[in-house]
Protein backbone atom coordinates (compact mmCIF):
# COMPACT_ATOMS: atom_id res chain seq x y z
CA UNK A 1 0.00 0.00 0.00
CA UNK A 2 1.18 3.70 -1.11
CA UNK A 3 1.43 5.41 2.37
CA UNK A 4 2.06 9.26 2.80
CA UNK A 5 5.28 10.61 3.42
CA UNK A 6 7.19 7.80 2.18
CA UNK A 7 10.44 7.61 -0.08
CA UNK A 8 10.71 5.06 -2.95
CA UNK A 9 13.18 3.49 -4.65
CA UNK A 10 12.30 1.77 -8.03
CA UNK A 11 13.36 0.17 -10.96
CA UNK A 12 12.06 0.14 -14.25
CA UNK A 13 12.38 -1.08 -17.42
CA UNK A 14 10.94 -0.59 -21.54
CA UNK A 15 8.89 -3.21 -23.10
CA UNK A 16 11.43 -5.88 -23.81
CA UNK A 17 12.90 -5.85 -20.43
CA UNK A 18 16.25 -4.86 -21.83
CA UNK A 19 17.09 -1.39 -20.17
CA UNK A 20 16.81 -0.58 -16.59
CA UNK A 21 16.28 2.52 -14.63
CA UNK A 22 17.11 2.80 -10.76
CA UNK A 23 15.69 6.19 -9.12
CA UNK A 24 14.56 7.18 -5.52
CA UNK A 25 11.37 9.04 -5.31
CA UNK A 26 9.14 10.48 -2.74
CA UNK A 27 5.68 10.14 -4.78
CA UNK A 28 5.66 6.85 -7.00
CA UNK A 29 2.94 7.27 -9.09
CA UNK A 30 3.88 10.44 -9.82
CA UNK A 31 6.92 9.86 -11.04
CA UNK A 32 5.48 6.74 -13.23
CA UNK A 33 2.95 9.16 -14.42
CA UNK A 34 5.99 11.31 -15.76
CA UNK A 35 8.10 8.12 -17.34
CA UNK A 36 5.13 6.88 -18.81
CA UNK A 37 4.05 9.82 -20.95
CA UNK A 38 7.60 11.30 -21.62
CA UNK A 39 6.87 14.04 -19.15
CA UNK A 40 10.61 15.17 -18.92
CA UNK A 41 13.25 14.34 -22.09
CA UNK A 42 15.63 12.31 -19.99
CA UNK A 43 17.03 8.70 -20.49
CA UNK A 44 14.41 7.32 -19.44
CA UNK A 45 11.94 9.08 -22.26
CA UNK A 46 15.22 8.27 -24.63
CA UNK A 47 14.66 4.38 -23.75
CA UNK A 48 11.54 4.36 -22.96
CA UNK A 49 11.19 3.55 -19.54
CA UNK A 50 7.65 2.89 -18.82
CA UNK A 51 7.02 -0.55 -16.91
CA UNK A 52 7.58 -0.52 -13.33
CA UNK A 53 9.23 -3.96 -12.19
CA UNK A 54 10.44 -3.17 -8.62
CA UNK A 55 9.78 -0.90 -5.88
CA UNK A 56 10.84 -0.80 -1.98
CA UNK A 57 9.14 1.81 0.35
CA UNK A 58 11.18 4.07 3.43
CA UNK A 59 10.10 6.23 5.93
CA UNK A 60 13.49 8.02 6.02
CA UNK A 61 14.87 9.85 3.01
CA UNK A 62 18.30 9.00 3.95
CA UNK A 63 17.83 5.60 4.24
CA UNK A 64 15.86 5.32 0.39
CA UNK A 65 18.91 7.10 -1.33
CA UNK A 66 21.61 4.52 0.95
CA UNK A 67 19.55 1.50 -0.95
CA UNK A 68 19.18 3.04 -4.11
CA UNK A 69 22.93 3.45 -4.54
CA UNK A 70 23.05 0.19 -3.03
CA UNK A 71 20.97 -1.36 -6.17
CA UNK A 72 23.02 1.22 -8.96
CA UNK A 73 26.62 -0.08 -7.71
CA UNK A 74 25.31 -3.84 -7.96
CA UNK A 75 25.25 -5.82 -11.33
CA UNK A 76 22.80 -6.08 -13.75
CA UNK A 77 22.14 -9.68 -12.47
CA UNK A 78 22.08 -8.15 -9.22
CA UNK A 79 19.63 -6.20 -10.16
CA UNK A 80 17.23 -8.88 -12.46
CA UNK A 81 17.82 -11.14 -9.52
CA UNK A 82 16.16 -8.86 -7.01
CA UNK A 83 13.49 -8.10 -9.54
CA UNK A 84 12.75 -11.63 -10.50
CA UNK A 85 12.79 -12.35 -6.76
CA UNK A 86 9.31 -10.52 -6.56
CA UNK A 87 7.96 -10.44 -9.84
CA UNK A 88 9.17 -13.21 -11.97
CA UNK A 89 6.88 -12.39 -14.96
CA UNK A 90 8.22 -8.65 -15.17
CA UNK A 91 4.91 -7.81 -14.86
CA UNK A 92 3.73 -3.64 -14.67
CA UNK A 93 3.31 -2.93 -10.72
CA UNK A 94 2.43 0.48 -11.90
CA UNK A 95 -1.41 -0.70 -12.35
CA UNK A 96 -1.38 -2.31 -8.90
CA UNK A 97 -0.01 1.03 -7.31
CA UNK A 98 -2.79 3.41 -8.39
CA UNK A 99 -5.63 1.13 -7.32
Amino acid sequence: MIQRNSYFVYIATNRTNRVLYTGVTNNLIRRLFSHKNKLVSSFTSKYNIQKLVYYEMFADINEAIIREKQIKGGSRQKKLDLIKSVNPNYNDLYEDIIR
